[in-house]
């Protein structure tokens, strides 16, 4: 009698495990899609709209399962720690070697939102005549609920910065597996092949726990196909994957798959990103810097002697830590990020400058590329009206805004989205070898303001030489016309970046 009184307790404890579960494959199949292919917002919408679907065509399909259902719940429940546990695994591995990797990514999500789909009818159907309907159905929905709740929260606290996605999903793979080790124990006379089940169980436990304690080499050897370099560090925050690789002696940042700099030729980047606004501007006493968490643009600003504060906005902690300690990283930024002058803030920028009161002599605006919504608000008409707080009648301001050659209209879409705001700018570009033609705008709200006149500037670098209309000319291949305004409500400049990346 004891047995059959819990029942119904343990049961909905598994409604529990399987929601959280679900969940957390469902995140990691998002998360690990927009490190892979970019543009987060579209890659989760994708993958929940997918997930969903896929749980009902997995609740429909329950209906079919009419015999043996204790069996059957387990089976599915130990179907759902291996596929969902191990897709990280083998999309990582596959992503290199399959053409259309898209379907396989989605193939993963139908198939185990299809079996998590199948659970709670197929759990409904078995305590129907153990709990009164009412009582079913609340509770049932409740513990799912609830587990989906914890799994939305523990996911990017905690279990991304401490696991990595491959590793999370291994993790509740085998919570997932324990489940139904333990219920084919427990409900062993309750199964038709008690034997078998338990048999299944710890084979699926077994080699999920193996897979799970090679993850690491796995990792290693997936990252090592796909960025083909020796990778010498990684690590996840709850914003991006971060990667640093080795070749020839030159180091090269990857920020969710994407090339943020190589140390060989970085220092064209940023010195045109950097010295054409500090060479002119009025004053260079106070400078702010958006983004730009390698300290590599704020090293170019501290080559100024007139530089007494630089205050650095960049969202994620993670790699400002990274740049601040890691003894390679430190000697390429020059330990910029650990100047006394320098105050590292990690805060979302479009919040922050919202919200600042201080007002700045040159802004520095050096953010990744508007691939996805969250980044592509940066971009907007919203953004820059929040810098006119923060500026003097004379400040400068440099914002890096992609390749005028690659991504024309992305590229003319920004620059016209800044003159709405701030008539007086200037469209610029250079050749950078690891990323090809590169484009940067110049504004300032001093409508006097020429772009000509050099009033300071430092000897011994590397690229940038004080000529600055030498960068403004542009060829007909680099141009673009009946662009759109990039605003808040619209975000455009997405649209174009997708369109016109996804091509090359």
């Amino acid at each position: 009698m004891g047995k059959k009184s819990n029942l119904p307790i343990f049961l909905l404890f598994a409604v529990f495990v399987i929601a959280t579960c679900g969940l957390i494959y469902e995140l990691v199949a998002g998360a690990l899609a927009s490190y892979l292919l970019g543009d987060s917002v579209k890659q989760f919408s994708f993958i929940i709209g997918t997930y969903l679907f896929s749980m009902g065509v997995g609740s429909f399909l329950a209906k079919y399962i009419t015999k043996n259902l204790f069996d059957r719940f387990i089976d599915i429940e130990l179907l759902i720690g291996v596929i969902g546990g191990c897709s990280s695994v083998v999309l990582f591995l596959l992503f290199q070697q399959v053409e259309h990797f898209q379907f396989v990514l989605y193939f993963f999500v139908f198939l185990t939102g299809c079996l998590c789909g199948m659970e709670i009818p197929l759990l409904m159907n078995i305590l129907k005549d153990r709990v009164q309907f009412r009582d079913l159905v609340s509770n049932v929905f409740a513990f799912d609920y609830i587990g989906a709740l914890i799994a939305s929260v523990l996911f990017p606290i905690l279990l991304i910065p401490r696991l990595g996605v491959m590793g999370t999903s291994l993790f509740f793979g085998i919570i997932n597996i324990l489940v139904g080790v333990f219920l084919s124990f427990y409900l062993a006379k309750r199964l038709k092949n008690p034997n078998w089940i338990k048999a299944k169980s710890i084979i699926c436990l077994v080699l999920l726990s193996v897979v799970f304690f090679y993850s690491d080499d796995l990792l290693k050897y997936s990252e090592s196909q796909l960025y083909g370099n020796n990778i010498v560090y990684k690590h996840s925050t709850p914003y991006q994957r971060i990667v640093l690789t080795e070749s020839k002696g030159e180091y090269q940042l990857f920020l969710n798959n994407n090339l943020q700099f190589n140390t060989k030729d970085e220092y064209r980047y940023h010195e045109v990103l950097v010295h054409p606004a500090m060479s002119m501007a009025k004053d260079v006493s106070n400078v702010l810097v958006f983004g730009g968490g390698d300290g590599l643009a704020v090293r170019e600003v501290l080559k100024y002697p007139g530089v007494k504060k630089v205050t650095l906005v960049d969202l994620d902690e993670g790699m400002t830590k990274l740049f601040q300690t890691n003894e390679l990283l430190v000697s390429h930024n020059k330990g910029s990020l650990n100047d006394a002058r320098v105050k590292v803030i990690n805060q979302d920028a479009f919040i922050w400058a919202k919200s600042a009161k201080e007002k700045y002599d040159v802004m520095i605006i050096d953010f990744p590329d508007p691939s996805n919504y969250s980044l592509g608000k940066l971009y907007t008409t919203s953004f820059y009206q929040s810098l006119l707080p923060l500026m003097t009648p004379y400040t400068m301001v440099s914002v890096q805004t992609t390749s005028p050659y690659f991504a024309p209209k992305s590229y003319w879409c920004i620059h016209e989205t800044i003159s709405t705001v701030f008539p007086n700018t200037v469209a610029y570009h250079t050749y950078v070898p690891s990323f090809g033609e590169w484009g940067f705008c110049l504004f300032s709200a001093d409508m006097t303001q020429q772009f000509k006149h050099i009033a300071r500037r430092v000897d011994k670098l590397r690229y940038y030489n004080y000529h600055f209309r030498e960068l403004t000319e542009f060829p007909a291949d680099m141009r673009a016309d009946h662009v759109e305004i990039n605003r808040l409500d619209n975000q455009i400049l997405v649209r174009y970046f997708d369109e016109e990346w996804s091509k090359i």
